[in-house]
């Protein structure tokens, strides 16, 4: 099990850059629509733990069903890294652990999230 540390992650193509302070062993897997689809794991971080080293203006951004949460991909290679918007505590964002730099995926047991009942 990893530690909160800072990570530094984006896109596939590089474009899309950020560094987070998180725990890649607390992810969560959903089964959403969305998130099935794309294949995300995700850690849930505040706004102080999430540097974006891009310019917003660089990014893409979709949003679904009740719009609440900016998925936030690049244009280039349509890879969404990182997610924005607010929970019980307020505002985050749901990180992609696949797009963090040198994390062993295959290290990881993400714990299920029925996102698809929601």
């Amino acid at each position: 099990m990893e530690a909160m540390n800072k990570h530094a992650g984006g896109c596939h193509c590089g474009k899309g850059r950020y560094e987070v302070t998180t725990d890649p062993a607390g992810a969560i897997a959903c089964n959403c629509s969305h998130c099935a689809k794309h294949g995300l794991w995700l850690t849930f971080v505040k706004p102080e733990q999430f540097k974006l080293l891009t310019p917003e203006t660089e990014l893409a951004e979709y949003r679904f069903n009740k719009r609440a949460i900016e998925h936030l991909f690049c244009p280039s290679c349509g890879v969404e890294s990182f997610a924005r918007g607010s929970g019980k505590d307020g505002p985050m964002y749901a990180v992609n652990v696949r797009c963090l730099d040198g994390v062993d995926v295959s290290a990881l047991s993400p714990k299920p999230f029925d996102g698809k009942r929601l």
